[in-house]
């Protein structure tokens, strides 16, 4: 899924997706010649122990802010290996901590605004090229 395109869509979840994959390029990452781009899954309560890597959950913290935790783990370093749903082993922080920045400065509405301006300069290539 487009996280751009959710801001303004319909999310997956809604049309009954049990598990949705995809990626935050258009979230303030410039392309880099075509990768790396963060990523990521998200899945219903009931499928959450089979999917690979961590899971973020929200919380609240000591001073009653909204605040993202570690809920779940299943790296193979961590548990019994024949346990493990995930090898993968890459970091993609600076990736994810740019695309949160790009979430963060412009807000709710100022994401939305871009998803807009981005499907209205879509409209005007696609009936340029008809």
């Amino acid at each position: 899924t487009d996280l751009l395109a959710c801001s303004v869509l319909k999310p997956p979840g809604e049309f009954g997706a049990d598990i949705v994959v995809g990626s935050a390029q258009r979230f303030g990452v410039p392309m880099f010649y075509g990768g790396p781009h963060a990523g990521f899954m998200a899945t219903r309560e009931k499928m959450k122990r089979l999917m690979p890597g961590r899971l973020i959950g929200v919380s609240i913290d000591s001073q009653g802010n909204r605040a993202l935790r570690m809920a779940l783990q299943t790296r193979e370093q961590f548990i019994r290996r024949e346990k493990a749903t995930s090898n993968i082993c890459t970091a993609q922080a600076l990736l994810a901590n740019i695309a949160a920045a790009f979430g963060i400065y412009h807000g709710p509405k100022g994401v939305r605004e871009i998803a807009r301006r981005v499907n209205g300069m879509t409209a005007i290539v696609k009936e340029t090229l008809e």
